[in-house]
């Protein structure tokens, strides 16, 4: 019902907007994602916030996406909606590495794709290619920013021409997306210590200590040696930061809507890069929830499953692939 009441007034914006044929496309491939991603919306923001509000929003950034992807982009999304179990053909040979170790730099892996043709390669995932933080950055999993490289490795634009260049022999680029945390130096964090309250509230940040006491007693240690406990004192934000990982890695805080478009917005930036598939990584850490491990809950899932739905309407060719972290014997 909530889909058939909005999709006659959709109908006309999309055709105003991109033209009959584009308009009809895009109609149909929200249609066929609206009941999923609005149930996961209602689900996991639906008592902060109007869910219908926030899809409306959501959806004119996914457009603004799709707008800007280029024709080459949109024809490749429209023959894996024909074919969209690409990714499982018996063609398929992954090669994973690390740029720096495999080629030196960005533009080392492209000089090196004969190597990879020749191995019968067809699925590359470089690690970690994002800026991350300088020195200790967890193997590059700390990151400052969502839109750059790593500078040592070269510039978004040789990322973009990897892709093309591995697009044109058949083969797909795959590079992580890192959802629940980023380096205590982003630009988010950086606002968070000014005094910005607005990026205070993307970062799970807690004042009273007897309820970090209580999270911790069932919450596990990732790294007990290296960073023991799950919190960090900040003396800027004058509180205690939630770190799972490392005390320079500030966990999001993904009951906020506006942590769950800013993701969103990074997908499909990265997208429109020529990526083809995103590892999100961590994301059973994504949703906090008191007396449990904190891993694995129902709304990770959830917020996985709308990404993935609305990030379909602007570039459906694209894959999510989720780090799964599951205790032995589970």
């Amino acid at each position: 019902a909530t889909w058939q009441a909005r999709r006659d007034g959709l109908a006309d914006e999309l055709v105003a907007r991109f033209g009959p044929d584009d308009g009809d496309l895009l109609l149909a491939r929200i249609g066929r994602r609206w009941r999923d991603v609005h149930e996961a919306l209602v689900d996991v923001f639906g008592h902060r916030c109007d869910a219908a509000e926030l899809l409306d929003d959501l959806l004119s950034r996914v457009l603004d996406a799709y707008e800007e992807r280029t024709p080459e982009l949109r024809r490749l999304d429209r023959r894996r909606e024909i074919d969209p179990g690409w990714f499982q053909s018996p063609e398929m040979l992954g090669y994973v590495a690390y740029v720096d170790r495999f080629a030196g730099d960005l533009a080392g892996v492209t000089e090196h794709l004969d190597h990879l043709d020749d191995l019968g390669v067809t699925y590359l995932h470089l690690m970690s290619v994002l800026e991350a933080r300088d020195g200790d950055s967890d193997g590059g999993y700390a990151i400052t920013d969502y839109r750059s490289t790593h500078p040592r490795l070269g510039s978004m634009d040789d990322l973009e021409h990897l892709a093309t260049q591995l697009r044109r022999r058949g083969m797909s680029l795959c590079v992580d997306v890192v959802c629940n945390h980023t380096a205590d130096d982003h630009e988010w964090a950086r606002k968070a210590k000014a005094g910005s309250a607005t990026h205070r509230a993307y970062y799970r940040v807690i004042e009273d200590r007897e309820l970090i006491e209580r999270y911790e007693r069932t919450l596990p240690e990732v790294f007990p040696e290296l960073s023991p406990g799950n919190f960090t004192w900040s003396d800027d934000l004058d509180a205690w930061v939630w770190t799972t990982f490392r005390d320079f890695q500030w966990d999001l805080d993904h009951e906020n809507p506006a942590v769950f478009a800013e993701m969103l917005d990074v997908m499909c930036y990265l997208a429109n890069r020529g990526v083809d598939v995103l590892r999100l990584d961590a994301v059973p850490f994504l949703w906090k929830r008191l007396g449990t491990d904190s891993q694995n809950q129902p709304e990770a899932h959830r917020l996985v499953q709308a990404w993935r739905g609305l990030l379909g309407v602007a570039a459906p060719g694209v894959l999510c692939k989720a780090e799964a972290i599951v205790p032995p014997g589970q």
